[in-house]
């Protein structure tokens, strides 16, 4: 088999099958790689507050790596575009996110169909206990600073009161209010006008500040990767397992060609040959006996 394996026409598949699975093992090591990584930016970005206008633009869709990142923000609050978010946990308490549209500075319009000459972003302002006593948003040009994060999911909850939300959805609230909307929302910091914090941070302020800390970046594995990269291991190994099977299909056929050839010529020299030995043997056989004993007429 291995003066088949070595034809040149074999030696060159060999070098090709070789060529093919190291491409495919590169990509499983790719994909294993892949498996590994965070899908969120690292603390040493997403700590350092950059505008909004450089990390998410209006319509589109936020990634990972914008997840939990500080940004800072000048607009303005529409303080008739204004929701409650219940059930939000704060230092062991159950209450209420107030959350108002903020009206973006220097950020250029969608176009399209249903789109506003206005865009805002959602800003959580801060946590209230009770519904009863909200304070108005802050008039004026805000400054403001807080951490980015994705929408949340819409739920539909018909039970809830007027002016509240079940979930901090962007795709909801641009329907309920109507303009055009990030996909993405602010959880606020500081919120200062001309240079004085009017916001949750401020002292004996209506509001307690929301707590949200840098995003998670715990290991996580993505198995789903993880089993891409044993396809392409797989495929590495059969690119060379069926060049060897091809090698050793060919070598079959060349041994039954051989022997086919072989066998057509063997049974008449074996039938001649034994015809012969036959021939042979009789006539050995007839030298070999010995005459009938004379009959005598004295015997009887």
């Amino acid at each position: 088999m291995l003066k088949t394996a070595l034809k040149p026409k074999w030696i060159a598949a060999l070098v090709f099958a070789l060529i093919v699975a190291a491409a495919f093992a590169l990509l499983g090591q790719w994909q294993f790689s892949r498996s590994l990584e965070k899908d969120v930016a690292p603390p040493s970005v997403t700590e350092e507050v950059k505008p909004l206008v450089e990390v998410i633009a209006p319509g589109q869709t936020m990634l990972g790596t914008m997840e939990g990142q500080l940004v800072k923000v000048q607009g303005t609050f529409d303080a008739g575009k204004q929701v409650l978010v219940p059930a939000r946990v704060q230092n062991g308490n159950e209450g209420y996110w107030v959350v108002t549209a903020l009206a973006v500075d220097g950020v250029e319009p969608l176009t399209g169909v249903g789109a506003t000459a206005e865009v805002v972003i959602p800003v959580a302002r801060g946590w209230v206990a009770s519904p009863d006593h909200i304070p108005a948003a802050p008039a004026g040009v805000v400054a403001l600073e807080g951490r980015l994060l994705n929408s949340e999911g819409p739920e539909v909850a018909r039970d809830l009161p007027a002016g509240q939300v079940k979930t901090l959805a962007t795709s909801q609230l641009t329907n309920v209010w109507d303009v055009s909307t990030y996909a993405a929302f602010i959880v606020s910091f500081h919120e200062l006008v001309d240079g004085r914090e009017v916001g949750a941070a401020a002292q004996n302020a209506a509001l307690t500040p929301i707590t949200v800390t840098a995003t998670d970046q715990n290991e996580k594995i993505n198995w789903l990767n993880i089993f891409y990269s044993i396809e392409w291991i797989l495929f590495a190994g059969f690119a060379v397992f069926l060049w060897w099977r091809l090698v050793a299909d060919e070598y079959h056929r060349e041994q039954d060609a051989r022997f086919e050839i072989n066998d057509a010529e063997d049974p008449a020299d074996t039938e001649d040959g034994a015809d012969a030995d036959d021939s042979a043997d009789a006539d050995a056989g007839d030298l070999h006996r010995e005459p009938p004993a004379a009959t005598t007429a004295h015997e009887h």
